[in-house]
């Protein structure tokens, strides 16, 4: 039998004047930009939406102010037809963390109840988790996932830890240290047969997915629209569809507090909401350019060729495979496996992130599980076959001599 030929490199995105997509953005050129995943990048049509909705709040922050609720709310119904989600059913929260942080602040007390997370969950949801767990006077309970566990291996992996005590359970949609899928839409039904609430972690997932909360009947979902939605940061949907709805508030009180659920988190003092003014222009500079189906198309096939070298590029340097496998993989992230000692902890991620970032001007993502470091790969529209071809010709060969000569992956 022949093994077909791996599918060559996709052609790069244009924009209808026939510039690169990159274009569109303000990245700086000098820098290899492969992490889109974690910060997200803002095109500069939506830059030059919010500095105009910003002219206007400091021309005359008297009349800005007071008329700003009813704005977020208009801008909050644009961002519910993305997410196809009712208006009602959405608030505006600065990230997926302080979404996190309003369901751990308004949930019922429950004495000596335990939350319940994964191995996979984000770092900072999972330490307000521990938080919440004190606060009851009861524990945190890590449900173990192998990286390489299918949808149904997680599912059980979840489920079988659900028990009496189980106040909440907190699950990523998709994992941001192993860029995968967590079966949620069947976690949280299990749950909700169970009486026990569920808060599912979408920060990746607005962009990525189509209808990201088909199928998901959780209590309360909350994902970033400032990563691969490209909206300007600090702009996330908090979306509650059953009772728990009525026991969330913003982080701050303010004059809105008296209003039902979402619109009190329309009216929050004087932030600078402009973030959530703008973010309906970046998603529609993505749908009116590309269209979206076609954007996440170019990502998927981007991501399985940068996938593909740059494992490829590991292997031959180490005679190991460092292809990994994460059971449900996701679109534009993907996972490759760094020669060892590199990227061991989160701390010495972090490090040779910055590290990477410094001496090779290049933007990646490492991450650590289960003692193991790893490179994630992340894609934009913006990102061509080059930038990875880049950093397996010329990243690859240094981060092998790294791990040879400095086991902790920081400075020489």
């Amino acid at each position: 039998m022949n093994t077909p030929d791996p599918a060559p490199a996709p052609r790069p995105l244009l924009l209808p004047d026939g510039r690169p997509a990159v274009a569109a953005w303000t990245l700086d050129p000098a820098v290899k930009h492969l992490n889109h995943g974690s910060f997200g990048a803002v095109p500069l049509v939506a830059q030059q939406e919010q500095n105009r909705r910003r002219r206007q709040m400091e021309a005359s922050p008297v009349e800005w102010f007071p008329a700003l609720p009813e704005k977020i709310a208009a801008a909050r119904g644009a961002l519910a037809r993305f997410l196809r989600v009712r208006p009602d059913d959405l608030a505006l929260v600065p990230n997926a963390s302080a979404g996190a942080s309003v369901v751990y602040g308004g949930l019922p007390t429950r004495p000596g109840g335990e939350v319940l997370v994964t191995d996979h969950g984000y770092g900072a949801v999972t330490m307000g988790a521990e938080r919440l767990a004190r606060r009851w006077g009861g524990t945190l309970r890590t449900a173990r996932v192998p990286l390489d566990a299918d949808a149904d291996t997680a599912y059980a992996c979840v489920v079988d830890a659900i028990g009496e005590a189980t106040g909440l359970v907190v699950i990523d949609h998709i994992t941001s240290a192993t860029a995968r899928w967590m079966p949620v839409g069947r976690i949280a039904a299990e749950a909700r047969r169970r009486g026990v609430p569920v808060l599912v972690d979408g920060a990746h997932v607005p962009g990525l997915a189509a209808d990201p909360l088909a199928g998901v009947d959780c209590d309360v979902w909350v994902g970033n629209l400032h990563k691969f939605g490209c909206a300007p940061r600090g702009t996330a949907a908090l979306v509650a569809r059953t009772p728990l709805r009525d026991h969330l508030h913003p982080l701050i009180d303010s004059w809105g507090a008296p209003a039902p659920f979402p619109d009190r988190f329309d009216t929050q003092g004087t932030i600078d909401a402009t973030g959530y003014l703008a973010a309906p222009t970046a998603l529609d500079f993505v749908a009116d350019t590309w269209g979206w189906e076609q954007a996440r198309a170019y990502m998927r096939e981007l991501a399985d060729y940068a996938e593909r070298i740059v494992a490829a590029a590991f292997s031959e340097l180490t005679g190991e495979d460092c292809r990994v496998d994460v059971g449900t993989p996701v679109d534009a992230l993907r996972l490759v496996r760094l020669p060892a000692p590199l990227a061991a902890t989160r701390a010495e991620a972090d490090a040779l992130r910055d590290r990477v970032g410094r001496e090779l001007g290049v933007a990646a993502a490492f991450t650590s599980f289960g003692g193991v470091g790893y490179l994630r790969l992340s894609t934009h529209v913006y990102n061509t076959a080059a930038d990875f071809e880049y950093f397996a010709e010329r990243c690859v060969p240094v981060l092998g001599a790294w791990s040879r000569t400095d086991s902790r992956g920081g400075r020489r």
